[in-house]
């Protein structure tokens, strides 16, 4: 959970891109599949991403990805 002005800090777990809806994209993560909106970066199917609060922040490189979803599995 997120809180602002508090001593939390906001995850961004990694997901894939497995639709794309105009600038809406469905992002599958290992537990669900939700839907986040896309700036103006070019995106597509198979892209690997960071959401936070339901909008893409970063694209990860292929490295990005497995370095990530390695942390995440610790």
């Amino acid at each position: 959970m997120c809180y602002y002005n508090s001593t939390y800090m906001c995850l961004a777990i990694p997901g894939k891109i497995k639709e794309i809806k105009g600038r809406q994209v469905l992002v599958e993560y290992p537990e669900e599949t939700r839907l986040a909106l896309v700036g103006d970066e070019p995106v597509k199917v198979g892209d690997c991403v960071l959401v936070q609060m339901g909008i893409v922040i970063k694209i990860l490189t292929s490295e990005e990805a497995a370095a990530a979803s390695e942390a995440w599995k610790k």
